[in-house]
């Protein structure tokens, strides 16, 4: 179950102008379950991504990039597609024929040009993509294409999750009405750096291809490439911005008003979907907040909190609430920042202070940190004393359950 997240509600998840999904049950892996999903874009629309940067990133990400390159007015992209159950990663040439292949067969059935499609896969890796399963499966997907099928279409892209991740805001923005609705998935395999994740976040405001483009970059780096469950980055982790272009809301540069409000709109739902898939990680008992600040850069600050979050000690000592909170100055110490004046540090529990300077802190219970350890939500805070530079991470702990999970994940 995850932590403290209770399951989406279908009624909830608000119907953005400009956008229809459908999903189908295609059997790509195992039969009876939502594996295909179908996003249908209105013409308006612009969309941008980023993408994992795993050297042996997956046919359809390789496909998404190169469509995504050849937009035009003329050619804008029309839809998207995505399969779980299968990643068509480690799949070479064959891989993209066979991704260009869902394409092809996805666009004859809109009208539309095969580049206007962008592909998404997730599941298991170094596996050819069963193309047959996906392009069969298509007709279903389009026949449940509607505006309210957001929940649907999150349960459509999930792997191991325990469940869907979805949520939608609706705000006024320069006396505009904005919708924006979103969804991710992601358990295991998980430190995204980009930008197995997939997240998309769509909004009815039109906004030019150019600055969507660094919105998006703008609101994975501080949602999806703060979370890290396992260390491992995916070979098929996308972020995708879609804005439909069929509301009200015109934003055509930063000076528009209203675009520094939408800029915090996305990211905070953004920062949802990303924390949804922490709370739900594989084997997850506790959802960790890692905070560091007084850093000199935003850079060091994250490496020493990514350093806290990957660290096998520092998480298995959460999941037994074990206050053995030296782990966590190891990890700080070999975080690479090969200047840090330990002596300057201090270390807080929640509410404890545990270290001083690079120290114990003579008042420091073990008590005190053992209550901190027993809750379901941490946060653990480094302060550097060396600058004005923060960075937070978000990440889980480390259980019997999660080993258990990837033991048995392809039987």
């Amino acid at each position: 179950m995850a932590v403290n997240s209770p399951l989406p509600i279908a009624a909830d998840l608000r119907p953005v102008a400009g956008i229809t999904l459908g999903h189908a049950e295609a059997g790509i892996r195992k039969p009876g379950r939502k594996d295909l999903l179908v996003l249908e874009l209105a013409p308006t629309a612009t969309v941008a991504g980023v993408f994992t940067l795993n050297r042996f990133c997956a046919a359809p990400v390789q496909l998404c990039k190169t469509h995504l390159a050849q937009v035009s007015p003329g050619a804008p992209i029309r839809a998207l597609l995505i399969n779980t159950g299968n990643a068509n990663a480690g799949t070479g040439a064959e891989g993209l024929a066979r991704a260009q292949a869902t394409c092809v067969a996805l666009a004859e059935l809109l009208g539309c040009a095969p580049e206007q499609i962008l592909p998404f896969s997730t599941g298991v890796i170094l596996e050819p993509l069963p193309v047959e399963r996906v392009i069969a499966g298509l007709p279903q997907a389009l026949s449940h294409l509607q505006a309210d099928n957001w929940f649907n279409a999150a349960q459509a892209i999930m792997t191991t999750d325990t469940q869907p991740k979805a949520a939608s805001r609706t705000l006024t923005i320069a006396g505009q009405r904005v919708t924006l609705t979103g969804i991710s998935k992601g358990a295991g395999m998980i430190r995204p750096n980009m930008a197995t994740m997939l997240g998309f976040v769509a909004c009815d405001a039109r906004i030019p291809q150019a600055l969507l483009e660094t919105l998006v970059k703008d609101a994975a780096d501080q949602s999806f490439n703060c979370i890290s469950i396992d260390g491992d980055t995916s070979t098929n982790d996308s972020f995708m911005l879609i804005a439909t272009g069929a509301g009200e809301l015109v934003i055509e540069s930063v000076n528009s008003p209203g675009y520094a409000e939408l800029v915090t709109a996305v990211k905070a739902l953004s920062q949802n979907l990303a924390q949804q898939i922490i709370r739900d990680g594989e084997g997850a008992t506790k959802f960790i907040t890692v905070a560091v600040e007084g850093g000199r850069n935003v850079e060091e600050c994250r490496k020493i909190a990514y350093s806290i979050a990957h660290s096998p000690l520092v998480k298995t000592a959460f999941f037994a609430s074990d206050p053995n909170l030296g782990r966590i100055l190891a990890a700080i110490g070999y975080a690479g920042v090969d200047d840090l004046d330990v002596s300057l540090l201090n270390l807080y529990l929640d509410d404890v202070w545990v270290a001083r300077d690079g120290g114990r802190h003579p008042d420091y219970q073990e008590a005190d940190g053992q209550r901190v350890m027993q809750q379901s939500e941490i946060t653990v805070r480094v302060v550097l004393g060396r600058g004005a530079a923060a960075a937070t991470v978000w990440t889980c702990d480390l259980s019997h359950e999660y080993v258990s999970i990837n033991a048995d994940y392809r039987s």
